[in-house]
């Protein structure tokens, strides 16, 4: 495919064998190895200030799930309710269920995407005393306001703990790392899919370093000192390889970031009449251009999209399904209406923006898809044929 949606760009083993070789003479490749170690200071420093803790783990999912069952289990909850929106992904749902919780979902906003404040307050409210712990995401790498959680934590004696699966890289309003000074967990996704690209991996960042050193304990087994296990636990330890990767990508994260910020802006630049993403704060990640498709072509969303793939661009549709649309978390979970979930998960579409790109060819993506919806729009979609895209330019940088 020419334009693939999602085309994962993870440092290069190959072009790391020094670093292989002195990791293979150090006979340590786990259990919290001195590449971790390296990498969970120097993200630290460099995304977060200098200020608060990292852990890296092997995924986003087990980070969930430890940051999850640790606000369930300090409450004396574990039984209780897990607030997260619908319009999410499904690891994030199942980590609560495997942290012993069950996820209620609250409405988004129309605009930025990101939960509802009203919905999720009314829900609270009706629910007082059960939610152990409010799981906001920063839907598609948006920086939500992190003090208004702190707040309503506080107002509701619930845990919080952040999905920020698409955000490492993301800054606040302030300009600082998305996360940063949070009292606590933050998630990050360090997936090959993502900007943040690793083989698989994730980050932990928290302000509060004693929260941190307890979720390191739940990570090994639950082992505090000495080697005996004392809290909740499993294995959720980054090995030193991801770990190496992590390093190297963070080196090169704001390049990355920076470039396709400008394929995102060169999006919003040329299509000013689809529904784009309200953006907070000072910029995002981007895994991915999100936008809705007008409200009448959203019958046509499959045709649009085959018609899209047969001219070399693959889009999708995170996320729709939503959660209560798909059957383990609407036959297990509690949910009231979500018409704003409803409406924007039906119109959602979402085109690529990978490392590869040059800003000719998102161009080349928005002719494509203008050409698509006319056709969609007047009842023929047009022939590939008779949509012609130009040819990829020479480099890969805006």
């Amino acid at each position: 495919m020419r334009y693939p949606l999602i085309r994962p760009n993870p440092p290069k083993l190959s072009k790391l064998r020094g670093a292989l070789e002195s990791l293979e003479d150090s006979g340590i490749y786990s259990n919290n190895g001195p590449v971790l170690r390296r990498f969970e200071s120097q993200v630290r420093d460099r995304l977060f200030g200098g200020r608060g803790e990292c852990l890296g783990v092997a995924n986003a999912t087990l980070g969930l799930m430890l940051a999850i069952r640790h606000e369930a289990h300090v409450r004396s909850k574990d039984s209780g309710i897990a607030l997260m929106p619908s319009f999410t992904f499904a690891a994030t749902a199942q980590a609560a269920m495997w942290a012993g919780l069950t996820p209620m979902f609250c409405d988004i906003d129309p605009d930025s995407w990101c939960p509802s404040p009203e919905s999720e307050e009314r829900l609270l409210r009706q629910n007082r005393g059960r939610v152990a712990v409010i799981v906001p995401y920063a839907t598609f790498g948006n920086p939500i306001d992190l003090d208004r959680y702190i707040w309503l934590g506080r107002r509701h004696e619930a845990g919080v703990v952040v999905d920020a699966a698409a955000s490492l890289g993301a800054r606040d309003e302030r300009g600082l790392g998305f996360g940063t000074g949070a009292p606590f967990s933050i998630v990050f996704s360090m997936h090959a899919t993502k900007t943040f690209a690793t083989a698989e991996g994730g980050l932990i960042y928290s302000a509060d370093t004693q929260l941190i050193h307890t979720l390191r304990e739940m990570a090994n087994f639950g082992f505090g000192e000495p080697r005996t296990a004392t809290m909740p636990g499993l294995n959720a330890k980054l090995g030193e390889i991801n770990a190496l990767l992590a390093l190297e990508k963070l080196g090169e994260i704001d390049a990355v970031v920076a470039h396709r910020t400008a394929l995102a802006g060169r999006y919003r630049a040329r299509l000013p009449d689809f529904q784009l993403q309200q953006m907070l704060g000072e910029s995002q990640s981007p895994q991915f251009m999100p936008l809705l498709l007008p409200e009448a072509l959203a019958p046509q969303r499959a045709a649009i999209m085959a018609r899209m793939a047969e001219l070399g661009i693959g889009v999708g549709t995170y996320f729709s399904p939503h959660l209560a649309e798909q059957p383990w978390f609407r036959e297990r979970c509690r949910f009231g209406p979500l018409p704003v979930t409803d409406a924007v998960a039906a119109r959602m579409l979402s085109l690529p923006i990978v490392d590869q790109m040059a800003i000719e060819d998102v161009d080349a993506i928005c002719d494509a898809l203008r050409t698509t919806c006319l056709e969609a729009a007047t009842g023929r979609l047009a022939d590939p044929a008779d949509v012609s895209l130009p040819r990829r330019a020479a480099g890969g940088r805006a």
